[in-house]
Protein backbone atom coordinates (compact mmCIF):
# COMPACT_ATOMS: atom_id res chain seq x y z
CA UNK A 1 0.00 0.00 0.00
CA UNK A 2 2.74 1.84 0.74
CA UNK A 3 4.31 1.22 -2.55
CA UNK A 4 1.39 2.62 -4.15
CA UNK A 5 0.71 5.83 -2.43
CA UNK A 6 4.91 6.65 -3.18
CA UNK A 7 4.08 5.87 -6.76
CA UNK A 8 1.02 7.83 -6.99
CA UNK A 9 2.71 10.84 -5.94
CA UNK A 10 5.28 10.11 -8.07
CA UNK A 11 3.19 9.99 -11.34
CA UNK A 12 1.22 13.09 -9.93
CA UNK A 13 4.58 15.29 -9.36
CA UNK A 14 6.37 13.82 -12.91
CA UNK A 15 3.13 14.87 -14.87
CA UNK A 16 2.90 18.23 -13.23
CA UNK A 17 6.61 19.00 -13.84
CA UNK A 18 5.80 17.72 -17.52
CA UNK A 19 2.57 19.94 -17.71
CA UNK A 20 5.09 22.68 -16.20
CA UNK A 21 7.69 22.85 -18.45
CA UNK A 22 5.24 22.28 -21.57
CA UNK A 23 3.46 25.63 -20.25
CA UNK A 24 7.09 27.76 -19.55
CA UNK A 25 7.89 26.36 -23.33
CA UNK A 26 4.89 27.58 -24.91
CA UNK A 27 5.42 30.97 -22.49
CA UNK A 28 9.01 31.28 -23.64
CA UNK A 29 7.88 30.71 -27.43
CA UNK A 30 5.14 33.42 -27.32
CA UNK A 31 7.84 36.16 -25.47
CA UNK A 32 10.19 35.23 -28.49
CA UNK A 33 7.65 35.54 -31.27
CA UNK A 34 6.41 38.54 -29.27
CA UNK A 35 9.81 40.05 -29.38
CA UNK A 36 10.30 39.02 -32.81
CA UNK A 37 7.47 41.10 -33.54
CA UNK A 38 8.71 44.50 -31.45
CA UNK A 39 12.14 44.06 -33.28
CA UNK A 40 10.39 44.23 -36.48
CA UNK A 41 8.03 46.85 -36.01
CA UNK A 42 10.82 48.77 -34.86
CA UNK A 43 13.14 48.37 -37.51
CA UNK A 44 11.64 48.42 -40.04
CA UNK A 45 10.54 51.67 -41.83
CA UNK A 46 8.17 52.30 -44.35
CA UNK A 47 8.77 53.83 -47.53
CA UNK A 48 7.37 55.17 -50.33
CA UNK A 49 8.27 55.92 -54.03
CA UNK A 50 6.96 59.00 -55.12
CA UNK A 51 7.36 59.06 -59.29
CA UNK A 52 7.88 62.67 -60.62
CA UNK A 53 8.85 61.70 -64.17
CA UNK A 54 10.73 58.98 -65.95
CA UNK A 55 13.66 58.79 -63.45
CA UNK A 56 13.42 61.67 -60.76
CA UNK A 57 11.17 60.25 -58.14
CA UNK A 58 10.98 61.69 -54.57
CA UNK A 59 11.27 58.79 -52.13
CA UNK A 60 10.11 58.70 -48.65
CA UNK A 61 12.31 56.14 -46.37
CA UNK A 62 10.31 56.92 -42.61
CA UNK A 63 10.71 60.43 -42.05
CA UNK A 64 13.40 61.48 -44.42
CA UNK A 65 13.13 62.39 -47.99
CA UNK A 66 15.05 61.60 -50.96
CA UNK A 67 15.13 63.30 -54.31
CA UNK A 68 16.57 61.00 -56.91
CA UNK A 69 17.78 62.63 -60.20
CA UNK A 70 15.79 65.79 -60.25
CA UNK A 71 14.44 67.72 -63.14
CA UNK A 72 11.70 69.34 -64.43
CA UNK A 73 12.38 72.90 -62.10
CA UNK A 74 10.83 73.92 -59.44
CA UNK A 75 7.74 73.49 -60.47
CA UNK A 76 8.06 69.76 -60.70
CA UNK A 77 8.24 70.11 -56.56
CA UNK A 78 5.91 72.77 -55.73
CA UNK A 79 4.46 71.54 -52.84
CA UNK A 80 6.81 68.77 -52.12
CA UNK A 81 8.74 68.15 -48.72
CA UNK A 82 12.28 69.29 -48.93
CA UNK A 83 14.99 66.95 -49.50
CA UNK A 84 17.48 65.51 -46.92
CA UNK A 85 19.79 64.33 -49.59
CA UNK A 86 19.76 64.24 -53.51
CA UNK A 87 21.61 61.43 -55.42
CA UNK A 88 22.23 62.12 -58.77
CA UNK A 89 23.11 58.75 -61.52
CA UNK A 90 24.87 59.94 -64.30
CA UNK A 91 25.69 63.33 -66.71
CA UNK A 92 22.84 62.96 -69.20
CA UNK A 93 19.69 65.62 -68.68
CA UNK A 94 16.83 63.35 -67.46
CA UNK A 95 19.51 62.86 -64.61
CA UNK A 96 21.47 65.12 -64.15
CA UNK A 97 20.03 69.08 -64.45
CA UNK A 98 21.84 71.84 -63.08
CA UNK A 99 18.91 74.52 -63.33
CA UNK A 100 16.43 72.04 -61.35
CA UNK A 101 18.97 72.02 -58.75
CA UNK A 102 19.66 75.83 -58.67
CA UNK A 103 15.95 76.72 -58.37
CA UNK A 104 15.15 73.93 -55.48
CA UNK A 105 17.21 75.95 -53.28
CA UNK A 106 18.77 73.29 -51.62
CA UNK A 107 21.13 75.19 -49.20
CA UNK A 108 23.50 73.13 -47.58
CA UNK A 109 21.76 70.04 -48.33
CA UNK A 110 24.19 67.68 -49.82
CA UNK A 111 24.12 65.87 -53.28
CA UNK A 112 25.89 62.37 -53.81
CA UNK A 113 27.13 62.32 -57.31
CA UNK A 114 29.54 60.58 -59.35
CA UNK A 115 33.05 62.46 -60.40
CA UNK A 116 31.94 62.63 -63.71
CA UNK A 117 29.03 64.29 -62.34
CA UNK A 118 31.01 66.84 -60.26
CA UNK A 119 33.14 67.66 -63.13
CA UNK A 120 30.05 69.15 -64.71
CA UNK A 121 27.91 71.02 -62.54
CA UNK A 122 28.59 74.49 -61.71
CA UNK A 123 31.16 76.36 -59.14
CA UNK A 124 27.88 77.66 -56.97
CA UNK A 125 26.93 73.66 -56.31
CA UNK A 126 30.17 72.21 -55.65
CA UNK A 127 29.50 72.97 -51.84
CA UNK A 128 27.06 70.54 -51.73
CA UNK A 129 28.54 67.54 -53.70
CA UNK A 130 29.70 64.36 -52.07
CA UNK A 131 31.26 62.03 -54.54
CA UNK A 132 30.89 58.46 -54.66
CA UNK A 133 32.64 56.27 -57.27
CA UNK A 134 31.32 52.87 -58.26
CA UNK A 135 32.42 50.57 -54.80
CA UNK A 136 32.96 53.24 -52.70
CA UNK A 137 30.29 54.05 -49.78
CA UNK A 138 29.54 56.17 -47.05
CA UNK A 139 27.07 56.49 -43.71
CA UNK A 140 25.02 59.33 -43.72
CA UNK A 141 22.16 59.96 -41.74
CA UNK A 142 21.62 56.17 -40.68
CA UNK A 143 21.97 55.17 -44.32
CA UNK A 144 24.24 53.17 -45.76
CA UNK A 145 24.57 54.38 -49.10
CA UNK A 146 26.53 52.69 -51.82
CA UNK A 147 27.39 53.21 -55.86
CA UNK A 148 27.60 50.30 -57.40
CA UNK A 149 28.20 50.41 -61.32
CA UNK A 150 25.43 51.05 -63.87
CA UNK A 151 26.53 50.74 -68.12
CA UNK A 152 25.85 49.58 -71.29
CA UNK A 153 26.86 46.51 -73.13
CA UNK A 154 28.80 45.15 -74.61
CA UNK A 155 30.95 47.15 -73.12
CA UNK A 156 32.68 50.03 -76.12
CA UNK A 157 34.17 53.13 -76.47
CA UNK A 158 30.89 54.17 -78.40
CA UNK A 159 28.64 53.25 -75.17
CA UNK A 160 26.13 55.87 -74.09
CA UNK A 161 27.05 54.83 -70.55
CA UNK A 162 30.28 53.50 -70.42
CA UNK A 163 31.38 51.50 -67.12
CA UNK A 164 32.95 53.57 -64.39
CA UNK A 165 30.90 56.70 -65.35
CA UNK A 166 27.86 56.27 -63.71
CA UNK A 167 25.89 55.34 -60.36
CA UNK A 168 23.15 52.98 -59.24
CA UNK A 169 22.94 53.56 -55.65
CA UNK A 170 22.12 50.86 -52.86
CA UNK A 171 20.37 52.50 -49.69
CA UNK A 172 20.49 50.05 -46.66
CA UNK A 173 18.89 51.21 -43.29
CA UNK A 174 18.31 48.92 -40.75
CA UNK A 175 18.11 46.12 -42.66
CA UNK A 176 16.05 47.34 -45.32
CA UNK A 177 17.71 47.53 -48.61
CA UNK A 178 16.83 49.37 -52.01
CA UNK A 179 18.60 49.47 -54.82
CA UNK A 180 18.00 52.47 -57.71
CA UNK A 181 19.67 50.81 -61.14
CA UNK A 182 20.17 54.01 -63.16
CA UNK A 183 20.98 53.71 -66.37
CA UNK A 184 21.93 50.45 -67.28
CA UNK A 185 21.54 46.26 -68.20
CA UNK A 186 21.23 43.53 -66.94
CA UNK A 187 24.82 43.17 -65.92
CA UNK A 188 26.12 40.79 -63.58
CA UNK A 189 26.65 43.00 -60.99
CA UNK A 190 23.01 43.60 -60.93
CA UNK A 191 22.31 40.00 -61.54
CA UNK A 192 24.52 39.04 -58.47
CA UNK A 193 22.66 41.66 -56.26
CA UNK A 194 21.37 39.60 -52.68
CA UNK A 195 18.73 40.39 -50.36
CA UNK A 196 17.21 43.68 -51.58
CA UNK A 197 13.65 44.68 -50.95
CA UNK A 198 12.73 47.27 -53.31
CA UNK A 199 13.87 48.32 -56.44
CA UNK A 200 13.80 50.40 -59.12
CA UNK A 201 14.64 48.61 -62.75
CA UNK A 202 15.23 51.02 -66.76
CA UNK A 203 14.09 49.08 -69.63
CA UNK A 204 14.31 51.67 -72.96
CA UNK A 205 15.76 50.84 -75.90
CA UNK A 206 18.25 51.59 -77.25
CA UNK A 207 19.64 53.64 -73.55
CA UNK A 208 19.44 50.34 -71.45
CA UNK A 209 17.71 47.18 -72.11
CA UNK A 210 14.11 45.53 -73.17
CA UNK A 211 11.46 44.06 -70.82
CA UNK A 212 12.93 40.69 -71.37
CA UNK A 213 16.45 40.95 -70.46
CA UNK A 214 15.09 43.34 -67.41
CA UNK A 215 12.98 40.35 -66.55
CA UNK A 216 15.50 37.94 -66.44
CA UNK A 217 17.86 39.93 -64.76
CA UNK A 218 15.08 40.77 -61.55
CA UNK A 219 14.30 36.62 -61.67
CA UNK A 220 17.92 36.25 -61.22
CA UNK A 221 18.65 38.56 -57.70
CA UNK A 222 14.33 38.56 -56.88
CA UNK A 223 13.94 41.60 -55.41
CA UNK A 224 10.85 41.39 -52.86
CA UNK A 225 9.46 44.57 -54.80
CA UNK A 226 10.29 46.09 -58.21
CA UNK A 227 9.65 49.40 -60.14
CA UNK A 228 9.49 49.80 -63.37
CA UNK A 229 11.17 53.65 -64.15
CA UNK A 230 12.63 55.04 -67.04
CA UNK A 231 10.58 53.54 -69.82
CA UNK A 232 10.25 55.74 -72.64
CA UNK A 233 12.36 55.31 -75.13
CA UNK A 234 12.62 56.12 -79.38
CA UNK A 235 9.81 53.97 -80.02
CA UNK A 236 7.40 55.49 -76.93
CA UNK A 237 6.49 53.66 -73.72
CA UNK A 238 7.91 50.12 -72.73
CA UNK A 239 5.02 47.68 -72.09
CA UNK A 240 5.40 47.17 -68.49
CA UNK A 241 2.67 45.19 -67.89
CA UNK A 242 4.35 42.26 -70.17
CA UNK A 243 7.44 42.88 -68.10
CA UNK A 244 5.33 42.02 -64.77
CA UNK A 245 3.79 39.10 -66.49
CA UNK A 246 7.16 37.77 -67.38
CA UNK A 247 8.10 38.46 -63.77
CA UNK A 248 5.74 36.85 -62.20
CA UNK A 249 5.36 33.53 -64.65
CA UNK A 250 8.94 33.29 -63.74
CA UNK A 251 8.29 33.68 -59.86
CA UNK A 252 5.04 34.76 -57.90
CA UNK A 253 6.80 36.22 -54.61
CA UNK A 254 8.03 38.83 -56.26
CA UNK A 255 5.69 41.86 -56.39
CA UNK A 256 5.83 44.04 -59.59
CA UNK A 257 4.60 47.94 -58.87
CA UNK A 258 3.40 49.96 -61.65
CA UNK A 259 3.21 53.41 -60.79
CA UNK A 260 2.59 56.45 -63.38
CA UNK A 261 5.90 57.78 -64.44
CA UNK A 262 4.47 59.68 -67.27
CA UNK A 263 0.67 60.85 -66.65
CA UNK A 264 0.77 63.13 -69.70
CA UNK A 265 1.86 60.61 -72.43
CA UNK A 266 -0.18 57.51 -73.07
CA UNK A 267 2.48 55.64 -75.54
Amino acid sequence: MKQLITLSIFVITFTSCKNETRENEDYDSQVTEASKNVDQERNVEEITIEPVSHATAIIKWGDVIIYNDPTGGAAAFEGKEEPDFVLISDIHGDHMNAETLKALELGETQIIVPKAVKDQLPAELQENLVVLNNGESREFRGFDIEAVPMYNLPEDEESRHPKGRGNGYILEKDGQRLYIAGDTEGIDEMRNLQDIDMALIPMNLPYTMDVEQAADAVLAFKPKQVYPYHYRGQDGLADVEKFKELVNAGNEEIEVVLLEWYPNQSN
